[in-house]
């Protein structure tokens, strides 16, 4: 009976207990957190590529059009673009800007967007397409672009043969009409390139050079030497050799006469190929001339004897306008022959092959110097010269390469000076048991200002 009596009594405790808890839940929601059940939705924009880099372009041109696609997920919104430096954008391929808007109808599909680059200004340019939509992340896609200056290109001797004999000549002069305007002219390159006439090339390693022609006296100039591959051309380089013919900019414009010589004695010889690049940019000074101080440079052994007695003139006057902004000295000098005696300590001969250091007195001072050593002639990439000698170090040259040239500057200014000019080579003496040296031998002085400059004045 009392066991009866205490489960009812637990029973009705159980209950009350029940009906409290129930009471202090309350039906008004908003003191009740709400609970929903399903999958929490993420809002996304993607695109197919995050780096977009487009071809070079010509400066002031606009390049080929990227397509970038892009697709919102989940967005309710706009989505929002914009670019930077140079690179526009457009949803129709034709109207670009550097702001665009994928309206929320589209913000879900994919869109393809056009993007373009141009600009004003030579050289590489990064830049960013920044998205951006109400409730997702921002998404960056990067950009580079190159812009290359413009370039004019004029072709002079187009395989011109040159050989000697079977009616072939070592030179060929002839008169070409390059560019007119060099106001926005900052630099010309000359190329010279050899192709092998049927029957092959000369086997040797010869001297070549191309002068350009003073209209005014007549003189020829030096523009640049080469001395030729054995048995082969220079095919190897896409262009040729490579030449900076800016100083001479004052010559090379409009009706300018040129000649090409090589040094062949035979009939095989080459074809030869000049053409000059007119590169537009921002010139550093509007005004070049220039004038010949000595040019000791026709053929290798038309240089100046080394080691003997000569009368060669290498002691010259020079004086310089008085507007001159700038004045450098351009020499190209390369040595011919096996003279002896050969250095002990390394047995080369000269002028071929002896390493020599060179002055230029400048009012009686060691002023500027030209080393005569070695510049790499077994990593030339015209290296197809077998069984020619040509990957052995000569004395500042190599046989299928471009003569370097040398370039001396006066850092404190001369305008309207007169100084002496006097090129000393280092002193040896020929014993006349094997032959004659000779190192040909061109400088010129180059003057630049803002305004119309004349040549300076070289006397004897």
């Amino acid at each position: 009976m009392k066991l009866t009596k205490l489960k009812t009594n637990l029973g009705f405790i159980m209950s009350a207990l029940i009906l409290l808890l129930f009471a202090g839940c309350s039906d008004d929601d908003s003191n009740t957190p709400a609970t929903t059940t399903g999958t929490t939705t993420t809002s996304t924009i993607t695109v197919n590529s995050t780096l977009l880099s487009f071809p070079d372009a010509i400066v002031n041109t606009t390049t080929e059009v990227k397509e970038l696609i892009v697709k919102g997920v989940n967005l309710n919104s706009q989505i929002d673009l914009t670019s930077t430096n140079g690179f526009e954008m457009s949803l129709d391929g034709v109207n670009f800007s550097d702001n665009l808007q994928i309206d929320a109808a589209s913000a879900n599909t994919d869109t393809v967007v056009y993007v373009n680059f141009y600009t004003e200004v030579v050289g590489s340019k990064n830049g960013t397409i920044s998205l951006s939509s109400a409730n997702a992340a921002n998404v960056n896609v990067s950009l580079y672009g190159n812009a290359s200056p413009v370039i004019h290109n004029y072709v002079t001797f187009n395989q011109q043969r040159l050989a000697f004999g079977s009616g072939f000549n070592q030179s060929h002069t002839e008169t070409f009409n390059l560019h007119a305007d060099q106001s926005n002219i900052e630099t010309v390159k000359m190329y010279v390139k050899l192709t092998c006439p049927t029957g092959g090339c000369d086997e040797w390693d010869v001297y070549a050079n191309v002068k350009v022609v003073d209209p005014t006296t007549g003189n020829l100039y030096e523009l640049g030497r080469y001395i030729t591959p054995y048995w082969n051309d220079n095919s190897q380089l896409d262009r040729g050799f490579e030449f900076d013919v800016t100083d001479f900019k004052s010559l090379l414009t409009g009706a300018t006469e040129l000649r090409i010589r090589t040094e062949c004695w035979n009939d095989k010889g080459y074809e030869v190929t000049v053409d000059f690049d007119f590169i537009e940019g921002t010139p550093d000074y509007l005004y070049y001339a220039v004038s010949p101080v000595i040019a000791y440079d026709d053929w290798s052994s038309s240089g100046v004897p080394y080691g003997v007695a000569h009368n060669f003139d290498l002691d010259k006057t020079v004086t310089i306008p008085a507007n001159a902004e700038s004045t450098h000295l351009r020499t190209i000098i390369s040595g011919w022959g096996h003279a002896t005696p050969a250095d002990s300590a390394t047995n080369r001969p000269c002028a071929e092959w002896c390493f020599r250091t060179h002055n230029i007195k400048i009012n009686g001072a060691n002023t500027f110097e030209h080393y005569m050593g070695p510049i790499g002639c077994s990593s030339n990439p015209v290296n197809n010269q077998s069984p020619g000698n040509w990957s052995a170090d000569r004395a500042g040259w190599c046989p299928g390469m471009a003569v370097p040239t040398r370039k001396d500057v006066f850092n404190t200014s001369v305008a309207g000076s007169t100084f002496t000019f006097e090129y000393d080579y280092e002193d040896w003496t020929n014993d006349g048991a094997n032959g004659d040296a000779f190192y040909a031998t061109s400088t010129f002085v180059v003057v630049k200002s803002n305004s119309p400059i004349s040549a300076p004045v070289v006397t004897n």
